[in-house]
Formats: C-alpha cells, sequence, structure tokens
C-alpha cells in the first residue's frame, strides 16, 4: 500500500476522523473492556478477554492501515478543479443510453460508496468521464463486457 492514492478533501477528512476515533475513543474503551475481563478471573477460559484481545487487534490494524492511507494520500485541491471538465472531485450528470438520468461524484478509490453514487475515477464509468464536458457523448466499456453509450448533461464541483 506504498502507492500514492487521491481524496477529495471530504474523504481525507473521514480518514483523519477515523484514525482520531480509534487512537483515542476506541482504544480507551478496549483498555477498559480488556481490564474488566481480567477481573473475571482465569484468562485461559475467558470469553470476554479473548474478544476484547481480538477486537484490541482489529482496531490496532485498522490504525496502521489509516497511518499508511493517510501518509500516502493526495488531496485534490477543490480550488483548482476546473468545473466544466469531469475530474476527481466532480459531480457530473449523465444520461444513460437507456435515458435513465443519473448524477455521480468521482471520488478516489478510497472513498467509493455506490449506494450514494460516489463512483471512482479509476472506474469503468469513472474513468471514461475523466477529462470530458457537459453535452460530450462517450461510449463506455462495461465490466460485463457490454458497451453503452452515455451523455454528460452536467459538471459541477461536487456537492459532498
Amino acid at each position: 500500500m506504498s502507492k500514492e492514492q487521491l481524496y477529495t478533501p471530504e474523504g481525507f477528512q473521514k480518514l483523519l476522523d477515523e484514525q482520531k476515533y480509534l487512537t483515542t475513543v476506541r482504544r480507551e474503551e478496549i483498555t477498559k473492556d480488556i481490564a474488566e475481563a481480567r477481573s473475571f478471573g482465569d484468562l485461559s477460559e475467558n470469553a470476554e478477554y479473548d474478544a476484547a484481545r481480538n477486537e484490541q487487534a482489529k482496531v490496532e490494524a485498522r490504525i496502521k492501515e489509516l497511518e499508511e492511507l493517510i501518509r500516502n494520500a493526495k488531496v485534490v485541491d477543490e480550488d483548482t478543479i476546473d468545473t466544466s471538465v469531469v475530474s476527481l472531485g466532480s459531480a457530473v450528470k449523465i444520461r444513460m443510453e437507456s435515458g435513465e438520468e443519473r448524477e455521480y461524484s468521482i471520488v478516489g478509490s478510497n472513498e467509493v460508496d455506490p449506494m450514494a453514487f460516489r463512483i471512482s475515477d479509476r472506474s469503468p464509468i469513472g474513468k471514461a468521464l475523466i477529462g470530458t464536458r457537459a453535452g460530450a457523448a462517450i461510449t463506455v466499456e462495461l465490466p460485463s463486457g457490454a458497451k453503452t453509450v452515455i451523455t454528460v448533461l452536467s459538471v459541477a464541483r461536487s456537492k459532498d
């Protein structure tokens, strides 16, 4: 994971917030859970102690992962985003070949949330949209191998 990753300012802030929560609040909670479980006696047959130690290992692994992500993060400066061209941090309204309209936010690969219509700049649709302008019609090859035509209706700075 030593590769530079692009983030929107919001996505980067989420990393910082999660790291702060885990290193301050969650670590303290787990320390208390371990102390409480120790008070129950024999550690060799103590399920609460084992569960607390397992949770501690998971949290520490996630903290290390977050530190690596933060160290290798490159945050896109929203002030430099050309809103006339699709780029990381853009909100893009498109019309599918079927006539269905959708709006996507183009985000870094670690910020993806399909349910919130946040797609990666590396996804098939995201990659095809990068660099296009409103009014452009592009052909996108989907993971299934099928091709579809997408029309870019508008490009703006992401509202997230």
